[in-house]
């Protein structure tokens, strides 16, 4: 079924069709909007979160309507993972509706207790959020927290893994952005030599936080955005369900809510054709949200290769690739990274309908 939903995507996505009749094969899902830390760059500065956790029902339902057609699911969002309560069990269902799961933590609970937790359950890759080499960039991008004792509880995770020679990948993640641009070498050479961290990546600023007048322009958009068509969809901890992750933090409107809309409903909406149809007539930058997204566009080639390919095995060679593109080994425009925003006035907005 999951092999069989991926190839109505891909026949959609090549043959340029704005009905998929299909799901998403990943999904980006906030199991808490709650975090312990302030970060400067983070939507959760400027849309602030209620101190909650998404309900057994919203999981619940999500996981069972994906049941045959979700291949991973990203347990992140604008919150932090340890803090929700159930992370584990929600780990759990998902490996017994046969999804595969990802983490993301800022570390700043990942003590040894956590830890063990962690490696005992069936999550399929973890990504260690170190925003920098130095204490002065790294805590100036993750206030509230300590760059020594981050850094330590990573290393001893890290380790533990490799001592127990768990499957779980370990990816150590820093985000490229002004304080930290010039830390990326010492950052690859020190994670790099840690036991147990699979791999490096050096992720390009997804936010325009720090920088306002980033975005695609109209030039940009030579091809269509892949999370129109692969996803991963992102759904918020109160079951609103939004086209990518991008159109929560730009303002954009929920396509439904979990316990109103079934998710087929949602991805082939009328609202997610009209959107399709624009990336394809190459007028995305006449969406507001798209022409201030700042995510990076994926070659075609790229897009149809991740279809070819099962979500899991997806998000082990991201960061593979990404580096290599980012350092020249393969051709720049596999990875087309936002340059500046459309003039306002070029702009046209299109929401999704109440």
């Amino acid at each position: 079924m999951r092999i069989w939903n991926r190839a109505k995507l891909l026949w959609a996505y090549l043959t340029r069709r704005s009905r998929t009749n299909a799901l998403p094969v990943e999904y980006i899902v906030e199991t808490t909007a709650k975090c312990n830390l302030y970060c400067p760059m983070c939507p959760r500065e400027i849309h602030k979160q209620p101190k909650e956790d998404m309900t057994d029902e919203v999981f619940g339902r999500l996981v069972r309507e994906s049941n045959h057609t979700g291949e991973h699911m990203m347990l992140i969002g604008l919150g932090e993972p340890f803090l929700d309560p159930k992370i584990f069990d929600r780990i759990e269902y998902c490996e017994q509706h046969g999804i595969s799961t990802l983490l993301s933590t800022n570390g700043t609970l990942l003590d040894e207790a956590n830890a063990q937790r962690l490696l005992d359950t069936p999550l399929k890759h973890v990504t260690l959020s170190f925003d920098g080499s130095t204490k002065e960039s790294y805590e100036f991008y993750r206030k509230g927290a300590r760059f020594e004792k981050v850094r330590d509880n990573f290393v001893r995770f890290a380790k533990m893994k490799a001592e127990r020679k768990a499957p779980i990948q370990v990816v150590a993640q820093m985000v490229r952005m002004e304080k930290n641009a010039g830390e990326v070498d010492d950052f690859v050479r020190f994670w790099s030599a840690v036991p147990g961290v699979d791999a490096v990546r050096i992720k390009e600023d997804e936010t325009n936080l720090m920088r306002p007048d980033a975005g695609h322009g109209t030039e940009d958009w030579k091809h269509p955005c892949h999370y129109l068509w692969r996803g991963p969809m992102y759904v918020k901890h109160n079951g609103d369900v939004y086209p990518c992750c991008q159109s929560y933090m730009l303002d954009g409107k929920p396509l439904g809510n979990v316990r109103e809309h079934g998710l087929k409903q949602i991805f082939d909406s009328e609202e997610m054709q009209r959107m399709r149809r624009l990336h394809l007539n190459g007028r995305a930058h006449e969406i507001d949200i798209c022409a201030r997204c700042c995510t990076t566009i994926p070659h075609p080639v790229l897009v149809a290769g991740s279809l070819l390919f099962h979500g899991e095995t997806v998000r082990k060679l991201l960061p593979v690739i990404e580096r290599l593109t980012y350092f020249s080994k393969l051709p720049r425009r596999l990875l087309s990274p936002p340059k500046r925003i459309a003039k306002k006035e070029d702009l046209v907005r299109i929401d999704s309908p109440k």
